[in-house]
């Protein structure tokens, strides 16, 4: 397997499900892996670092294509992203290929403001990289017709596997009733597709339905400054707290009464929201890629149109009303996506390719 940075090292979705699908695979007695990416490596058997984080993206790129770690023939190469990994062949021929695709790097990049000459550039590498794969993995029906109309790729190539979520590190309590604040909190990287704006555009209509409800905004991101200057109006009922740690986040779980992950854009799962249910806290979501997926079976009045922001302050507002699935229920709910069986269905697949 190769990333980009290990979780530790760096917070985010990416490398959240990297380092857990590594993790999940190690526990199998069938499975022999590896895995590779930047940041300090877990320390567990198979996992190992191109390095440290920084430096030129032109650096990292060749540290990790230069890479012959473990490739032995036979080996199934696994790609999380695109730009960093050995290639699929080498003086032994070629080795089965599987690509993990989270999302498409050049569009991503476009919706941040990045020059269309830049984002092409990305979008050829990408394709490029794809090329040989053998295999195509996402994590929901939405990511997988991304793939198959953007990038061409055949949808009998293409496997939809959705993520797990590690209940270890998550438990669930009931949420705190007799504080002086009703805390609601949106764990998200500060980039424009993430729908932050649509949360701040409906907070004011939910203060006035509840004075004592607190947002509270995990994360960093590219439209941070753009953000806070959008909730400078809405005074201490707006908190941001930047990057914190696992326990930090633990904490905040605890504190709040549930999540919302308000998405517009390129969304492919959203680990996120499961990971508030693990915690107890039901999650309110957008209709954007894989979300729905992650709370249909358990609620369907969870997912609300994106970018609508007066749908999703309504929602928000009857959610602190009290319509809402209890802790146990969103505990349950997280207990049916298991790692184990992600790993499986990943295994099964790898030995299909071989």
């Amino acid at each position: 397997m190769t990333g980009s940075e290990w979780f530790g090292a760096a917070p985010g979705g990416l490398n959240r499900y990297f380092t857990d699908l590594f993790h999940a695979l190690a526990r199998d007695p069938e499975v022999s892996v590896s895995a590779a990416a930047f940041g300090t490596a877990p320390d567990h058997p198979g996992a190992y670092s191109w390095g440290p984080l920084g430096g030129s993206t032109a650096r990292r790129a060749r540290t990790a294509f230069l890479d012959r770690h473990a490739l032995h023939p036979g080996t199934v190469l696994d790609r999380h992203f695109c730009l960093y990994g050995p290639s699929a062949i080498d003086r032994h021929g070629g080795r089965p290929l599987v690509v993990h695709f989270h999302g498409p790097w050049a569009a991503e990049s476009r919706l941040t403001g990045q020059r269309e000459l830049l984002t092409r550039a990305k979008y050829l590498v990408e394709r490029l990289r794809y090329l040989r794969a053998d295999r195509f993995v996402v994590l929901s029906p939405g990511f997988r017709d991304v793939l198959s109309t953007d990038y061409r790729v055949p949808a009998h190539r293409i496997e939809v596997i959705p993520p797990g979520v590690d209940l270890s590190r998550f438990t669930a309590t009931p949420p705190p009733r007799d504080g002086e604040f009703r805390t609601v909190l949106c764990v998200r990287r500060l980039e424009r597709r993430m729908g932050i704006g649509t949360l701040l555009d409906c907070w004011p209509r939910v203060r006035a339905a509840h004075p004592a409800a607190r947002l509270v905004l995990v994360g960093t991101g590219t439209a941070e400054r753009e953000l806070r200057a959008r909730a400078e109006p809405l005074g201490d009922s707006v908190r941001f707290t930047g990057h914190i740690s696992d326990s930090e986040l633990t904490g905040l779980y605890e504190k709040a009464e549930f999540t919302v992950v308000p998405t517009i854009a390129l969304e492919g799962f959203g680990l996120i929201a499961l990971e508030s249910l693990a915690s107890g806290r039901a999650p309110i979501v957008t209709d954007c890629g894989g979300l729905p997926d992650s709370v249909r079976g358990l609620d369907p009045s969870l997912i609300v149109r994106a970018g609508e922001a007066e749908e999703l302050g309504a929602r928000i507002i009857a959610a602190l009303d009290g319509e809402l699935p209890d802790t146990a229920k969103c505990r349950a709910h997280a207990e049916t996506f298991s790692w184990d069986v992600t790993a499986e269905r990943h295994s099964t697949m790898y030995r299909d390719i071989r």
